[in-house]
C-alpha cells in the first residue's frame, strides 16, 4: 500500500501544541488522521484510550511537551475514532492501525528509534502488536488496563512476556485497571524490561484528588519529565 500524506485542517478553537501539522495515514481498513508534532529522531507513536480519541487533552499536552524535548510525537486514530463510532474495533484492526503508523513514522518521517505506545487502550494494543512481531525501541503505557476495574480475574498480561524492548509503565497508585500488587507481580516477571513510574494519588487518567494541592499541570508535567528521562537514559 502506497503511503498517502494529506494536510489537513483542523477544527476551530482546538487546542494543540505550536508545532504541528495533521496527516492521513491510510491502513487495511481505511485512513485515520493523526497529529505530528515537534522534531526530533525519536518518534512517539500514542494511540488513544477506548473512549477517547487523538485530540484528548491529556496526549495533545504531553506531546507538546515531548516536542519542546526534541522528540517527534505522532498522536493518532483508529479507524472506529475516525468513524465517529462508539465501540472500539477488532484487536486485528486495531493492531493494523498502530502497524501503518509504525510504517509512517519509520517511512515518512524518516525516524531513526520509534517508541510506540498510548493512553489505556492504545497502549495495550500496541504492545500485542509489538509482541506479535512489529518492530519498535521501546514502549510507554500511560495507564496500562492491566484488567477491568474489579475483575482481577482477567489479566492482561501473556503477551508482555513476548515483547523484548524496554517498556515504560506510568500509572496511577489508585488505578482501578490495575491493582498496584497485580502490577508489581506482572513487572517483577518482565525483569529489567520493565520501568514504572507511579503517580502518587493518580487514577486511570492521572487525576489526584483535591486534597493532595498538586494541579493537573503539575500532575501532566510528572509525567512529561517521567517520560523524558526514560526515554533518555536509552539514548532515545
Amino acid at each position: 500500500m502506497e503511503e498517502c500524506i494529506t494536510p489537513r485542517r483542523e477544527r476551530p478553537g482546538a487546542v494543540y501544541a505550536a508545532d504541528m501539522e495533521t496527516v492521513e495515514i491510510p491502513t487495511e481498513h481505511g485512513a485515520v488522521s493523526a497529529s505530528v508534532h515537534g522534531e526530533g529522531r525519536t518518534v512517539l507513536a500514542l494511540g488513544h484510550g477506548a473512549g477517547g480519541d487523538r485530540r484528548t487533552a491529556l496526549l495533545v499536552r504531553l506531546a507538546d511537551a515531548l516536542a519542546a524535548g526534541h522528540r517527534r510525537v505522532i498522536l493518532h486514530n483508529f479507524p472506529y475514532t475516525e468513524a465517529r463510532r462508539r465501540l472500539p474495533d477488532k484487536p486485528a484492526v486495531l493492531e493494523a492501525t498502530v502497524s501503518a503508523v509504525a510504517a509512517h513514522a519509520r517511512r515518512a518521517l524518516g525516524a531513526s528509534a520509534l517508541v510506540l505506545g498510548g493512553k489505556s487502550m492504545g497502549g495495550r494494543i500496541a504492545s500485542q502488536a509489538v509482541a506479535q512481531g512489529l518492530r519498535a525501541e521501546g514502549l510507554v503505557f500511560l495507564g496500562y488496563p492491566l484488567h477491568p476495574p474489579g475483575r482481577f480475574d482477567r489479566l492482561r498480561d501473556r503477551h508482555l512476556s513476548a515483547i523484548t524492548a524496554p517498556m515504560l509503565f506510568v500509572q496511577g497508585s489508585r488505578d482501578a485497571f490495575a491493582r498496584a500488587d497485580l502490577l508489581a507481580a506482572v513487572l517483577g516477571g518482565l525483569g529489567d524490561r520493565a520501568t514504572l513510574h507511579s503517580v502518587e494519588g493518580g487514577d486511570h487518567s492521572f487525576g489526584v484528588p483535591r486534597r493532595t494541592g498538586r494541579a493537573p499541570a503539575q500532575v501532566e508535567a510528572e509525567v512529561a519529565a517521567a517520560i523524558v528521562a526514560w526515554l533518555t537514559a536509552r539514548d532515545l
